[in-house]
């Protein structure tokens, strides 16, 4: 059995998600001209919660769209399910022409899936920014990219694998950390 260590409970990823909340308004001096867009699979829950947050804080709704890296991905051709890749749609329910994304993922780790979600942004329009909200950075990019928020740095070895549990997907709500198989 893995062994799994919780580094995030529900209580935690409020919080996280809350400050995130707080820091995009005030990096933005609010949320004019703003849009979060979710990367596809809990990028897009996590982006829901920042909205309902900023909803509350600051009484205005700010856009949310949902992007599928699936067909931007650099190892496509090396994955044996590359024949036939399940697609999961982008829905961008605003024109992304001259406004701020916020590109919103749950684990930042190569930096390779940010790659593609911003490759399949561009291919939607000319936003005047992307910014980069993650819920964890565990280090070990391999592409110059950078988030703008973070709920929590976690150092990691590569044998190391963080999971994000929502209960919109996993019924639980946890951060843990646990040792790849070998």
């Amino acid at each position: 059995m893995k062994e799994e260590r919780v580094l995030l409970d529900d209580q935690a990823i409020r919080r996280a998600l809350t400050r995130i909340s707080h820091e995009i308004i005030e990096r933005n001096k609010g949320i004019d001209d703003c849009v979060l867009i979710g990367i596809k699979t809990r990028g897009i829950y996590i982006a829901n919660r920042l909205q309902s947050n900023i909803q509350k804080i600051e009484g205005v709704d700010i856009p949310v769209g949902e992007v599928d890296i699936t067909l931007y991905r650099d190892d496509l051709s090396h994955r044996n399910d590359s024949l036939d890749p399940e697609l999961k749609g982008t829905n961008i329910p605003v024109n992304i022409e001259n406004k701020k994304i916020v590109l919103v993922d749950d684990v930042l780790y190569t930096g390779r899936t940010v790659r593609a979600a911003m490759d399949a942004v561009i291919d939607l329009g000319r936003p005047a920014q992307i910014q980069l909200a993650v819920l964890i950075d565990r280090g070990h990019r391999e592409l110059p990219i950078r988030p703008d928020y973070v709920g929590k740095n976690v150092p990691t070895a590569k044998n190391e694998m963080i999971a994000v549990h929502l209960k919109e997907t996993d019924d639980r709500e946890t951060v843990t950390i646990q040792q790849r198989p070998t």
